[in-house]
């Protein structure tokens, strides 16, 4: 597996286990709920049975996403998440995990590469995502899953970004930690890097034909820019604290 270097003059991202560790705070969280029940686990640690069932939900979740947008069901979905994230956001903050080492290497592309958001992840949620990290000024183009009439694994946002970042959606690369990314990517003609920081396993993104895998988003610098623009190892202060839940 490799990626035209060449070819590519435009970046865009998935979210949630590409630059939001929105599975190991999945995990956290249900880990704690099942440690009442760690008699019942079969010698298995309430860590081990929380990530299995996280990882279990993703292929059945991405396909109801498809399929609510085959039945051009996504428009009055995304009205009602709209609803339940203003009553939610009433009651409690929202707090965000960072996958380590994504400022530093957004902060080296940047200077770069145009850059996009490209997210199933509504509106709110996904810019809250930015402004806590203080993401947003590295990117061209924010397409959440209410931006276009289909999403992932559509091509529409990608194509969207895209238009935005004034490339051709050939000269994109996606990086994203899901087949569903890997999809979508392919679907606009985009190159694509399949990343294990999130939900995806390497066998599955391996099968969907990603063009590179990598263990983190991370890593994205060292494979796109020369060693003298890489950033430093250890370099910035979000680096040893972005898993740290904060609240926004």
């Amino acid at each position: 597996m490799s990626i035209d270097i060449a070819r590519i003059h435009a970046l865009c991202f998935d979210l949630d286990g590409t630059l939001s560790d929105t599975d190991d705070r999945m995990v956290a969280r249900l880990a704690r709920q099942l440690r009442p029940f760690r008699g019942l686990l079969f010698g298995r640690t309430p860590e081990y049975a929380a990530r299995r069932l996280v990882m279990g939900i993703e292929t059945p979740g991405n396909f109801f996403l498809g399929l609510t947008d085959r039945l051009d069901l996504d428009e009055p979905l995304n009205r009602v998440s709209e609803l339940l994230n203003r009553l939610r956001a009433n009651s409690m903050p929202d707090t965000f995990w960072m996958v380590p080492g994504v400022y530093e290497a957004l902060a080296a592309l940047q200077p770069h590469f145009p850059m996009a958001v490209v997210s199933a992840r509504d509106e709110r949620t996904c810019l809250a995502f930015l402004e806590q990290y203080g993401l947003g000024k590295f990117f061209t183009a924010v397409a959440t899953g209410q931006t276009c009439r289909h999403t992932k694994p559509y091509p529409d946002p990608i194509l969207w970004a895209a238009e935005r970042m004034r490339v051709q959606p050939s000269e994109c690369l996606m990086t994203g930690d899901t087949v569903v990314d890997i999809r979508a990517g392919k679907a606009a003609g985009a190159q694509t890097v399949g990343v294990l920081c999130g939900f995806g396993e390497q066998a599955e993104l391996a099968r969907a034909a990603a063009d590179l895998i990598l263990p983190s988003t991370a890593l994205l610098p060292e494979v796109l820019l020369p060693s003298g623009k890489q950033p430093a190892a250890g370099a910035g202060a979000l680096t040893g604290e972005s898993r740290a839940p904060q609240t926004g």
